[in-house]
């Protein structure tokens, strides 16, 4: 009886010490968190000190196109990092 808590013990050390990813998901997450913070920092300004006073640069084809598009990229890496798996061998 006494051997297999003990047993029991190593194995809940072992999982205490072992991450959910791998070195390889944790990389590509920290590339999608800075791809989406560059598509909402593309997305930031525009607007204007005065309110009565229109600023159509609020408008513009960076905020309107470019910066969602950035933000959708980077939240696709985000799953892509999740979802990858480096164990899989590629045999």
């Amino acid at each position: 009886m006494g051997g297999e808590s003990k047993r029991k013990e190593e194995i809940q050390e072992r999982k205490k010490d072992e991450f959910i990813f791998e070195r390889k998901n944790y990389i590509f997450m920290i590339i999608g968190l800075v791809v989406i913070a560059i598509g909402f920092l593309l997305m930031a300004g525009g607007g204007s000190d005065d309110p009565q006073v229109f600023n159509p640069d609020i408008f513009s084809p960076r905020r309107i196109r470019l910066a969602p598009t950035i933000v959708i990229i980077g939240f696709a890496i985000e799953v892509y990092a999740i979802l990858l798996n480096p164990k899989k061998d590629n045999s």
